[in-house]
């Protein structure tokens, strides 16, 4: 019989793989972390790019879902699950020491839209090695198991960007993006030489071809462009939430860094908690909870004059993050078992392409309503996210774990 009063805490410290992968989020959310804020800046800099044209690197997250596809079909046909985790490691420390040694505008471009768009995939298979494990050894605490591991890639978040700025700074930019390249070829080393067979349940039919496999894919396909509208606020926010701050609000450095790095921190607090409420009550209808939570996190950013209102807009949308990072990965796969792999894939796709598209918006946005009120149009699309995962929980709620 399962505990469910069972430690996800004692579950990953007993198991070897859960370590290794705790580890292995740590580091590479470190190096991506270090390095993602300052490519415009190295664009610009570094290869001369126009700020209009750097802002456009961003597009080429709309790559991540066909990556992403692509890896985790070519995962659920392997035996051994941590074969396209290393290959897709192996192809991003590659890509990122391309990007350090690139000399062109038009070369990152190409290297984020094929090498980095694999590489993507690393992080989802390592959730569907999770996935795996988890079913051959089956306990009631699973969401809690997966938030814990996932918990070490927010961590490298919050790390990450605060050592990334001093290393940058001291050793150019440059040399931070090998020393990405040397945190992406580390995810490796926790694993060692581990491997993590494929889970094949035999109640689960095999992969179906053609037509069927599409609607078998349908409730995961639906699910992940819900979490896309849900997400779109993001890449807005960072992009133009300094700059109402510093234009606008005249708030110090000091007060805009603590206005931005609150929402990581909050993230990590909630996320064992948002674990445990979807092991009680669905992650489904948490999910729902979440989409609400962003939802009146844009409200937030779009009516406040004051910083008080933005440190609301965090915390409310950290509420969203933290369902997203706990249980979005195990939705996606509870809805297609016949593939943990694509579905991992498929899903995690879904936070760059939302990017991408929220980045799109914003700019339109800005340029037609302004700023703060560039919010309300990621608060209209989480409105729609809110009904659509109402309707979809209320239709999948008999396949979906209580």
């Amino acid at each position: 019989m399962l505990d469910r009063s069972e430690s996800a805490l004692r579950v990953v410290v007993r198991s070897k793989f859960y370590r290794s992968a705790f580890l292995a989020l740590l580091i590479a959310g470190i190096g991506l972390s270090a390095a993602t804020p300052q490519l415009t800046l190295f664009l610009v800099r570094d290869l001369g790019t126009p700020l209009p044209v750097a802002g456009l690197y961003y597009v080429t997250n709309l790559a991540a879902p066909v990556a992403g596809f692509l890896v985790g079909r070519w995962s659920d046909r392997s035996h051994d699950r941590l074969l396209w985790f290393r290959v897709c490691a192996v192809i991003g420390s590659v890509g990122w020491l391309a990007m350090a040694a690139a000399q062109t505008v038009w070369l990152p471009f190409v290297i984020s839209t094929v090498a980095l768009s694999l590489a993507g995939g690393s992080m989802a298979q390592l959730f569907a090695a999770c996935r795996d494990e988890l079913s051959r050894h089956p306990t009631k605490a699973e969401n809690r198991v997966i938030a814990t591991i996932r918990m070490a890639f927010t961590v490298g978040w919050i790390l990450g960007p605060v050592l990334g700025s001093w290393f940058g700074g001291v050793f150019g930019l440059r040399a931070l993006l090998v020393a990405t390249a040397a945190c992406v070829f580390a995810q490796m080393l926790p694993l060692g030489g581990q491997r993590v067979e494929r889970y094949e349940d035999p109640g689960i039919s095999p992969l179906p071809e053609g037509r069927r496999r599409l609607d078998h894919m349908m409730p995961l396909l639906v699910f992940t462009a819900i979490c896309v509208l849900a997400m779109t606020g993001d890449t807005i926010k960072f992009g133009y939430l300094p700059i109402y701050m510093a234009e606008q609000l005249h708030v110090s450095d000091s007060v805009r860094g603590a206005v931005i790095g609150i929402q990581p921190l909050l993230e990590l607090l909630m996320l064992p908690a948002v674990a445990r409420l979807a092991d009680r009550y669905g992650p489904l209808r948490i999910m729902t909870v979440g989409a609400a939570l962003g939802l009146a996190g844009n409200i937030a950013y779009a009516t406040s004059s004051s910083v008080g209102g933005l440190f609301l807009g965090q915390a409310l949308t950290a509420g969203l993050w933290a369902c997203v990072g706990a249980l979005g990965v195990s939705i996606a796969q509870q809805l297609y078992p016949e593939g943990v792999g694509t579905a991992s894939g498929i899903f995690l796709s879904s936070i760059p392409l939302g990017s991408a598209i929220g980045g799109a918006i914003g700019g339109i946005g800005v340029a037609i309503i302004g700023l703060p009120h560039v919010f309300f149009v990621p608060a209209g699309l989480t409105t729609l996210a809110l009904v659509a995962f109402v309707v979809l929980t209320a239709r999948l709620s008999v396949r979906m774990k209580a």
